[in-house]
């Protein structure tokens, strides 16, 4: 069951790559980055990076509740594993939320 959903959270990670444009941008310029709970967060507050966090955050959490629904499991669970992907896949030099809570450049 696990490797089922590993191999779909990888999916999930490489569907992304419809925003990636933006989203790449985003993260180049340090506006957004990956946070442990699976979601995009806002680095620096603007509304650009905004409207990037709510548009990427809502694409995925759909893709996170079909996974769940799918298997049976909980949507945060799905979260959690999708958010070990995205920071193994973040870029040196692009930013990720801490345990503490602060951003850090990975």
């Amino acid at each position: 069951m696990k490797s089922i959903l590993l191999v779909l959270v990888a999916g999930l990670v490489l569907s992304f790559n419809a925003f990636a444009i933006s989203l790449q941008d985003a993260k180049a310029q340090g506006l957004v980055g990956e946070q442990l709970n699976g979601y995009l967060g806002a680095v620096k507050s603007s509304a650009e990076a905004n409207a990037v966090v709510s548009s990427v955050n809502a694409k995925r959490k759909a893709h996170y509740e079909k996974i769940a629904k799918k298997n049976q499991i909980t949507v945060n669970d799905v979260a959690k594993l999708a958010a070990e992907k995205a920071i193994k896949a973040t870029k040196k030099g692009h930013y990720i939320k801490n345990k503490s809570g602060k951003w850090v450049k990975k």
